[in-house]
């Protein structure tokens, strides 16, 4: 037992090292990054704003898969990643909604615009701000009705990601990022994989502490018998 608690111990020391040294070097990346021909500066929100869906995406699908694993199968343990990839689900569309925000404000004159992608995209900070009332003053059995909201929500993933291609809209469609070119994409894949390492150092610190609390929880049920 000892030798997997330092097993885990080493990794997060590990992942959160990396984590830490890629975003300290992401202002550098960012800056030496070239201004794009009309937006100039303010195209360079997009290293923190697409990042953040990335980000959002990977909690997402944590989310969607562990609360999947929860209500068919009963795992604890998968209710612990599904609350965790729930919360950061939240912290992150936030993020993404809020750089979208001051970016769409200098792009297209606006903060915000009842885009089909924008509008999707808050239902979804919405459902997921909805699943962890559920899960604070639900009362029991309020994590298998979350779990529910978990898989919804991130069956919801693909129609958001898609929607810029599927219907008209001022966001602009998917095939942008495959088509930067190099001194840019490389720079937006960097910042992509430091959101995506933050997210599992947050995932794994969140389920650990989780866990912590269920062992505290056996004690005093123990205690009290």
């Amino acid at each position: 037992m000892n030798s997997v608690i330092s097993t885990e111990r080493r990794f997060f020391t590990l992942l959160l090292a990396v984590t830490a040294a890629m975003f300290a070097y992401a202002p550098i990346v960012i800056a030496e990054a070239p201004y794009e021909s009309t937006m100039l500066l303010l195209q360079k929100i997009m290293y923190f704003h697409v990042a953040s869906w990335v980000a959002l995406t990977v909690a997402l699908s944590v989310c969607g898969i562990a609360s999947a694993l929860y209500l068919f199968r009963g795992l604890a343990v998968a209710d612990h990643f599904a609350a965790a990839g729930a919360e950061l689900t939240m912290v992150f569309g936030l993020c993404g909604l809020v750089t979208g925000s001051l970016w769409a404000r200098k792009a297209w004159g606006i903060w915000w615009q009842w885009d089909p992608r924008l509008t999707m995209s808050l239902m979804l900070e919405l459902v997921f701000i909805g699943y962890l009332l559920v899960r604070t003053y639900g009362g029991p059995g309020a994590e298998r009705l979350a779990a529910c909201m978990g898989i919804f929500g991130a069956a919801t993933a693909p129609f958001i990601f898609k929607s810029v291609d599927w219907w008209r809209t001022i966001h602009p469609q998917t095939s942008v990022i495959p088509t930067l070119e190099p001194s840019m994409y490389w720079p937006f894949l960097f910042c992509a994989v430091a959101f995506s390492l933050l997210v599992a150092l947050l995932l794994f610190a969140r389920v650990a502490l989780e866990e912590r609390r269920g062992e505290l929880n056996r004690v005093y049920l123990a205690e009290e018998e």
